[in-house]
């Protein structure tokens, strides 16, 4: 239908006599009976059944062994060590027991319990563009990380704020006791844990070269205050892994959302017996360098828990403890 001009006065503002804008478009008005909405209502009830089936299956087949390491053990004189405020790496080990085998890719974590990552002005306190690798955020760090943005000389730290100072520093080697008494230590894969888009895009070293070194480049910045070593000596088995792309950093400054939460800490290494198949069933140990958080010194941990979990997850991510 052609539309109708509309003149000057008071009807300038109508619309258009039009299908379109007079509602006169063809509409399909479905006419509902028994006959016709029954089957569907039964055939969706079908597929969300099997659907539940398939869920409900999937998170039996996924387990999880937690180990709270805080206080057992050996850990018991690290943790009494920590909590006069002593700075010094305590080492401890704590056996444990898996009772049945994780078949496929087992997944390591470390857990914190009360460790409040969510507050306001923790998650602000760190400086994106230093992250990045830029040179000039780098000896001038954000104000967001006060006062962990220079230390008591003056010197500008990276990386800078409260979230990169409080990085979680134990470090774990889990060995496996076979039937015949020999101990074999559980290869992980300690890259690759990080988010892509983090690793390649919201995380970056500055620019080095042949002749420039990432340590030079680092040159008149100083290490955060509860850290052991400088960001570019964070991992001394593999120099690509150093600097602001280091996979534990990346992991770590991605905020929890909740008080009690757990990081990956690395993949089971398949390639060597006897794990081609997963983990197998047996006695543990687990040997830990047992670190002081600076934020356990704080407000935002109160009665604090450490401990580290082996997963075995599907498709819904679920955990089911053992």
């Amino acid at each position: 239908m052609a539309k109708k001009a509309v003149g000057l006065g008071p009807l300038s503002r109508r619309p258009d006599n039009s299908a379109f804008k007079q509602q006169r478009l063809p509409a399909w008005s479905p006419s509902l009976t028994a006959q016709t909405v029954l089957p569907i209502f039964y055939i969706l009830a079908v597929v969300c059944l099997l659907l539940g089936i398939w869920l409900l299956i999937t998170v039996q087949n996924t387990h999880q062994l937690k180990v709270d390491y805080t206080d057992a053990g050996t850990c018991e004189r690290c943790f009494e060590l920590h909590a006069n405020n002593t700075r010094t790496v305590c080492t401890c080990s704590v056996n444990f027991y898996v009772p049945r085998p994780f078949p496929g890719d087992v997944f390591f974590y470390y857990g914190l319990r009360n460790f409040h990552q969510n507050l306001r002005r923790y998650m602000d306190s760190r400086d994106d563009a230093q992250m990045v690798g830029r040179k000039n955020n780098l000896k001038a760090p954000s104000s967001y990380c006060a006062p962990f943005h220079y230390d008591a000389n003056g010197v500008p730290i990276a990386p800078c704020g409260a979230v990169a100072n409080s990085m979680f520093n134990d470090s774990f080697t889990l060995m496996y006791h076979q039937a015949n008494g020999a101990e074999v230590q559980v290869p992980l894969y300690r890259k690759g844990i990080a988010w892509y888009t983090d690793k390649n895009v919201k995380f970056r070293n500055p620019p080095t070269n042949n002749t420039f070194s990432l340590r030079q480049a680092f040159e008149g910045t100083t290490r955060p205050l509860y850290w052991q070593h400088s960001v570019y000596e964070l991992d001394d088995t593999d120099s690509n892994n150093n600097g602001f792309i280091n996979d534990d950093l990346i992991v770590w400054m991605r905020e929890a959302a909740f008080p009690n939460f757990k990081k990956l800490y690395g993949v089971l290494n398949r390639a060597q017996e006897p794990f081609t198949e997963g983990l197998p069933a047996g006695n543990y140990n687990i040997s830990i360098d047992y670190s002081i958080l600076c934020s356990w010194r704080t407000q935002l941990v109160v009665n604090g828990r450490k401990w580290g979990s082996v997963t075995v997850t599907g498709f819904p991510f679920g955990d089911k403890p053992l």
